[in-house]
């Protein structure tokens, strides 16, 4: 993203918009500057901001002329009024950051919006995470901090070294040279995203292990780490078997997502071949 600087006014809208702090008013010039490699083309500021396209000069001149009398003339706080947030033209390698930071563009690798990632969310579809098994989301960075591929790949050759399986249908995984190792691509490393995810499945006796590796690896990295855990519930829709080893090393367990398995194909060809006006039967959309 760049700032017109025949454009510009300083008003500063565009630097509460931004969520990674990349945009700020230069005092000398006093017109909003982009800082280009915090920029994580996420695009908040663009769509964030209503665009209005009153004369530079103009709201220049009336600034200059208001602020003699002690009078402010400010346009609303969601508004650029000479609409000069420029989006560019994004190469290789730095649209892997937008393909990481907006929400609303399709990851090539997935073709899932967002971090391009469902995670463990489908599960009843793509049965990442089967009986007997642990998945865990590794994710990376927030608003405000970011992340770099060079300290994503800290963690997953950590993990690779363990022999654990990167998941392959992960958006960081298509960014890897070596997914034996955990490499990844030398031409992006120093790219900086909003937010990314890492997809592991292990068996239920490693989970301690991963999780001693996950926190040894993020004091050594600067971002924030955060730790999802995914497994199998029992008939009664409890979990009892990674539970206790969470809470060994000191979590307080809460139940972000429940998957209710609607979602697998057995369920969905039952209500295919249901008649239009009936009823899906409950003991099957429960199953």
């Amino acid at each position: 993203m760049k700032i017109s600087e025949s454009k510009c006014v300083g008003c500063g809208n565009c630097t509460y918009a931004c969520p990674m702090g990349a945009i700020y008013v230069d005092p000398v010039t006093r017109k909003a500057t982009v800082n280009s490699d915090e920029c994580v083309e996420c695009y908040a500021c663009y769509n964030g901001l209503s665009k209005e396209h009153l004369p530079p000069r103009t709201v220049r001149f009336t600034r200059r002329m208001m602020s003699k009398l002690w009078l402010r003339f400010e346009p609303d706080p969601d508004i650029c009024p000479t609409d000069a947030l420029e989006p560019d033209e994004l190469s290789w390698p730095r649209v892997v950051r937008r393909a990481f930071s907006d929400p609303r563009v399709p990851h090539e690798s997935t073709g899932v919006t967002g971090r391009g990632t469902e995670e463990v969310k489908t599960n009843e579809i793509s049965n990442r995470i089967g009986i007997g098994m642990v998945g865990f989301t590794i994710e990376f960075g927030r608003p405000g901090v970011g992340v770099r591929f060079h300290q994503i790949q800290e963690m997953s050759m950590a993990l690779a070294a363990l022999g654990v399986k990167i998941q392959p249908k992960n958006p960081v995984t298509a960014m890897m040279s070596d997914v034996d190792t955990g490499k990844i691509r030398d031409d992006i490393l120093n790219e900086k995203v909003l937010s990314a995810i890492l997809e592991i499945a292990v068996p239920v006796e490693r989970t301690e292990e991963i999780i001693r590796t996950v926190w040894a690896v993020e004091k050594k990295i600067d971002t924030i780490v955060v730790l999802g855990v995914g497994t199998r519930c029992d008939e009664d829709g409890e979990e009892r078997v990674v539970a206790p080893i969470l809470e060994r090393l000191g979590y307080t367990l809460k139940r972000a997502k429940t998957n209710l398995g609607l979602g697998r194909p057995q369920i969905r060809e039952i209500l295919r071949e249901a008649p239009a006006s009936a009823e899906p039967a409950k003991d099957a959309v429960a199953a």
